[in-house]
């Protein structure tokens, strides 16, 4: 099976409106991904089919549990390699999308893929979150592998306007990690995700942050 044909079954199965244009992006995303790869280390997974399903649709498996705001304002946290945030703005160009990393070397990449791929959506950050502080607050913050639940509540849920939400992608149920969090953080859910390609189990922490 070709990445494209396992990107398109991949998406279907997950149910998501994703049109021809955007799987043509995500398509050419993951070959810039794996070519800047071979010598910066973006991610330790480099076979072209465990990408699309580790990669490209357990981001956009998260896409259900971001909200209905056409034009929603996202940033994700420690982007790294650019996921989730890039296959979601792809995915979603009405979106405004801010990639942050401390990482300059993967700030490199991140400011070469928006430039290659075109998109208008999404904006490159290269320092640490906890020192960012943003003209316009977002509506939803997310991360992938950033760090533990507190440490992500701690850096991100100040960037949120009132209401917004934390989304923290997360492996087993994490009972410890939330335990740990704030009682000024209100869980709303913890959903389990299906993820084509995936065997192990998947899940979103979603946190809604209050007024200040």
């Amino acid at each position: 099976m070709t990445v494209a044909s396992a990107l398109v079954e991949g998406a279907a199965a997950l149910g998501l409106d994703v049109d021809a244009k955007a799987h043509s992006t995500l398509a050419d995303y993951l070959t810039l991904l794996e070519k800047w790869n071979r010598t910066h280390n973006l991610t330790a997974i480099r076979d072209p089919s465990q990408m699309v399903t580790h990669h490209l649709l357990d981001s956009l498996a998260t896409l259900p549990h971001l909200g209905s705001d056409p034009a929603l304002r996202m940033i994700d946290i420690g982007s790294g390699g650019g996921l989730p945030g890039i296959p979601i703005a792809i995915a979603r160009p009405g979106w405004s999308v801010c990639l942050i990393d401390s990482s300059h070397k993967k700030a490199a990449f991140l400011r070469q893929a928006v430039i290659e791929l075109e998109l208008r959506n999404v904006e490159v950050i290269s320092q640490r979150a906890e020192s960012y502080w943003p003209p316009t607050l977002f509506g939803v913050a997310i991360s992938r592998a950033f760090s533990d639940l507190p440490s992500f509540a701690a850096a991100a849920a100040r960037l949120l306007a009132p209401g917004g939400r934390l989304i923290a992608m997360k492996g087993v149920y994490p009972h410890e990690e939330l335990q740990q969090l704030s009682s000024e953080l209100r869980v709303v859910a913890v959903p389990e995700l299906r993820v084509p390609g995936i065997e192990g189990r998947r899940h979103l922490v979603i946190v809604e942050v209050g007024a200040p």
